[in-house]
């Protein structure tokens, strides 16, 4: 198996490895790696992967970055983020490492900590020590193994108790390189009691190469915190994904996580949220845009463990070409867990014969005090709808796309912050007429 390839290499540049990072981030390598000889890579022999062999992504030759060697990104030239009124604490990512030198000077509250994981974790391992890996699984699916056991830096945000972020943070990661290459990178947010943070995730590819990235993000919301999470990926047809977010909510906590495929190769989105305290509430949302040979796959499981939480879940996907998509959404209420309120939606829309759509929505409800549902459609554009706007003098091409924004515009329209939910319309427009089948660089954003 090609698995052994990987754990070879590990085992042959392990001093390399454990060098460019920190000791917290090292101290789980020796389980990351029995839980990947043990399970090794998901393929498409595991249900949860049925539609999307994953392991196949990680059998070409990738290069990897072992040694931090520097691999310059010029990031204010290849990057202009000009959102109108969208003022944000920006830092970057060049690949799975942290770009101090390129991060503009930001002023953050008392108490709060920003930037690499690798230097936090070396200045504050107590701290990082408590949260690293904690809701990772290692035992299960294989890629968090496999990002645990190379990752080497990412990025972490602190916020203590009772502090609020005013401005949102915004992360963001440039792919370049001149050989295809495997990144591996962490984010670690840990929110206190009452604690207040927006953030946004951008994904861009600035070169041509083929990219294997893997990602894992967990959280920690406090008792009364409020997060929100924007996750945007916008790269191209030779990038494949592989994202778990993993998110633990405490008694009276607010979270709200969109995500938005907007262009890409191939993508594996995984998100895992557990309500561990009573009256937590949780919005989780997704909007997927694929054309040609593209594919796109979410994956959610929301685990309601007390009472009076509240989850509610909308994904969406326009799928053409011959793209494919897929959704599996299991919500898990458990004994005790009374007054859940939760509701799980899928709605897909196929523009040819040739894309194809799987969706699988689940419950499995062991309280009877609760209020849960869910549903999915996989369907065309609206017949009527396109014949009653043809008859106004809308050409055929100007009517299809004005339906498909409508049809995503319920998820866009979820964003809290207006100046982002402004630009996502303008770049979901601009992706519907064709504009951004390429990307190069940060072109959506000038």
């Amino acid at each position: 198996m090609f698995e052994k390839n990987y754990i070879e290499l590990f085992q042959e540049n392990r001093a390399l490895v454990e060098r460019g990072s920190s000791g917290v981030m090292n101290a789980l390598r020796d389980r990351a790696l029995e839980s990947l000889k043990t399970y090794g890579l998901p393929s498409k022999k595991l249900e949860e992967y049925l539609h999307t062999d994953v392991s196949a992504w990680f059998e070409p030759d990738w290069g990897m970055n072992l040694a931090r060697l520097d691999m310059p990104v010029d990031m204010a030239q290849a990057f202009r983020c000009n959102v109108p009124n969208l003022s944000t604490l920006m830092y970057f990512l060049a690949n799975d490492s942290y770009a101090e030198s390129h991060s503009a000077s930001r002023v953050l509250p008392d108490g709060v900590i920003a930037g690499s994981l690798k230097e936090i974790s070396d200045s504050n391992p107590e701290l990082v020590s408590e949260y690293y890996g904690r809701l990772a699984d290692l035992d299960k699916t294989g890629t968090a193994a496999f990002n645990t056991l190379f990752a080497q830096d990412g990025f972490m945000v602190y916020v203590p108790d009772g502090v609020c972020v005013e401005k949102p943070l915004q992360l963001v990661t440039l792919l370049q390189s001149k050989v295809d290459l495997l990144v591996n990178r962490r984010i670690l947010v840990v929110l206190g009691r009452g604690a207040q943070l927006k953030m946004l995730l951008c994904d861009h590819a600035l070169s041509a190469n083929s990219f294997l990235s893997t990602q894992v993000i967990e959280v920690f919301a406090g008792q009364d915190s409020r997060f929100e999470l924007y996750d945007l990926e916008e790269t191209h047809t030779r990038n494949h994904r592989v994202s778990e977010l993993y998110i633990r909510q405490e008694a009276g906590s607010w979270v709200h996580a969109d995500s938005i495929t907007l262009n890409n190769g191939s993508t594996r989105n995984s998100s895992f949220v557990t309500l561990a305290g009573r009256g937590a509430s949780l919005s989780l949302n997704g909007a997927a845009i694929a054309d040609s040979s593209q594919h796109v796959d979410n994956l959610t499981f929301v685990d309601h463990r007390e009472p009076d939480c509240t989850s509610s879940e909308l994904f969406k996907y326009v799928l053409d070409g011959q793209s494919t998509g897929a959704f599996a959404g299991k919500v898990l209420v458990r004994p005790g867990s009374q007054r859940t309120v939760s509701q799980q939606t899928n709605r897909n829309i196929c523009l040819t014969r040739q894309a194809r759509m799987f969706t699988q929505p689940q419950l499995e409800i062991y309280a009877d005090d609760v209020k849960c549902s869910h549903g999915s459609t996989v369907g065309q554009l609206d017949d009527n709808a396109m014949f009653y706007m043809r008859q106004r003098g809308i050409s055929e091409k100007e009517a299809r796309m004005l339906l498909m924004l409508a049809f995503v515009a319920e998820v866009i329209g979820m964003v809290e912050l207006d100046a982002l939910r402004d630009r996502l319309t303008r770049l979901v427009e601009k992706r519907f007429r064709g504009e951004l089948s390429q990307c190069e660089g940060c072109r959506a954003c000038r």
